[in-house]
């Protein structure tokens, strides 16, 4: 059977990056790679092992095009609500708390922050399929 082990975003910028993600969701470097033309950075935290990948591809100044191919990332967290409040503290602009039903039953509560490169994040309060 398959595993998903990672996702891969290309960045701009190592450090700002680094360091929004381990501000948002505690992921530090597990392993870095530098090549002649690009550098990978693996990170990742102890709830799992699920990796983000972020390539950085040297000399390029100008930002992706994230297209509108580009869906999210998603992580569950057990308080949303003190999430939030920590991503607005830390100056991290998250979106409004929403809520969503189906069927006149709770589906999920969520909100949605953008990385440095505007790469789109749902954050999950843990509930059932969300775990």
């Amino acid at each position: 059977m398959a595993k998903c082990i990672h996702t891969m975003i290309r960045v701009l910028d190592e450090a700002r990056s680094v360091f929004f993600y381990r501000t948002a969701f505690g992921l530090e470097i597990a392993d870095r790679f530098d090549f002649d033309g690009f550098t990978l950075v693996y990170l990742r935290n102890d709830e799992a092992d699920f990796e983000v990948e972020l390539t950085i591809n040297k000399g390029r100044s100008e930002a992706y095009e994230l297209g509108d191919g580009y869906g999210h990332l998603a992580v569950a967290v057990d308080d949303l609500d003190a999430e939030h409040a920590r991503f607005k503290e830390a100056g991290l602009e998250p979106r409004d708390i929403v809520a969503f039903e189906r069927e006149g039953a709770l589906l999920a509560r969520f909100f949605f922050v953008a990385d440095p490169d505007g790469y789109k994040i749902e954050v999950l309060q843990k509930h059932g399929r969300y775990r």
